[in-house]
């Protein structure tokens, strides 16, 4: 269990799977979650340099099951603080959910956030891939980030610096990450805004396997099309390689259904390409991110 791990401590050899919402993956080389910020800032400061992977909820992740070279920072349960910093502004840091977000905002009659709420991931990764969900995205209404590099320096930067476009975004320097986001919104009916979240998560649940381990949606969308549909029309709902099955529900999604190993997803995934590019001649993209050793 996750309760099991004291935090502060630099661990070695972790196993992941109970950091990712696929439930999947090796071991970190070397594991450290962080009891706050400014915990995480001494320990870069302090730590013999390394290769630094940071993980949130795990969702939209490939963790290897050779494992992952190097320190592993889990922000989830870290990176955790969300304050209002004006009447129209919440700062919330990486390891805040993006659902904590929407729902915060709303609770400040703030708008327009509700659709964060069917992101299911943390603020880290969100910033990082400009996630998306039900017609919104990310960078639209961040007004400036803060972002940490290998040495624990933070330093705020504003979303111009940055090349930001559909589940992309181009700017951070080598050593460097996201660690807080700044997100403005409109005033309005934050009753009414609730009550948006709460439809939004009937339906994201009853159009999408919600309950069972996944990424979320593997595949971003082709230009005027939808990789659900041409998944669906492929034939390969159902599909099924080791423990790993493309959801009978919806279509992006591949569902670990028995204890699958990322290799079964590599290779389901592959499996996918190669069936869509023969009946459509069109190259779909994984959005998930594989992390660790080939």
């Amino acid at each position: 269990m996750k309760r099991d791990i004291e935090k502060g401590i630099i661990l070695e050899n972790v196993n992941l799977k109970r950091f990712t919402s696929w439930g999947i993956g090796g071991n970190a080389e070397f594991f450290y979650w962080p009891r706050d910020l400014a915990d995480l800032q001494n320990f870069l400061q302090t730590h013999p340099k390394q290769p630094v992977t940071f993980l949130g909820l795990g969702s939209n992740t490939l963790v290897s099951d050779l494992g992952v070279a190097g320190t592993v920072i889990i922000t989830q349960g870290a990176l955790k603080e969300m304050t209002l910093v004006d009447p129209h502004t919440v700062r919330a840091e990486a390891g805040v959910s993006c659902a904590q977000v929407a729902r915060f905002a709303a609770k400040n009659n703030l708008v327009k956030g509700e659709f964060l709420a069917g992101i299911p991931g943390t603020v880290g990764g969100a910033l990082y891939m400009n996630a998306g969900a039900f017609g919104g995205e990310t960078w639209e209404y961040v007004s400036s980030v803060e972002t940490l590099n290998s040495q624990g320096q933070i330093q705020k930067r504003m979303p111009e610096e940055f090349s930001v476009g559909y589940r992309f975004c181009k700017g951070l320097a080598e050593g460097e990450w996201f660690v807080a986001g700044y997100f403005t919104f409109e005033p309005g009916d934050g009753k009414a805004s609730l009550e948006g979240i709460k439809h939004l998560l009937e339906t994201r649940a009853q159009t999408q396997p919600t309950g069972e381990p996944s990424c979320g949606s593997v595949f971003r969308n082709p230009p005027d099309n939808f990789a659900a549909k041409l998944i669906q029309e492929a034939g390969l709902k159902g599909f099924t390689i080791g423990g790993a099955q493309i959801s009978p529900k919806h279509a992006n999604f591949i569902i670990n259904v028995n204890e699958a190993s990322a290799q079964d997803i590599l290779d389901v995934v592959a499996h996918i390409q190669t069936t869509v590019k023969e009946k459509f001649a069109i190259d779909l993209v994984p959005e998930m991110k594989f992390i660790g050793r080939r």
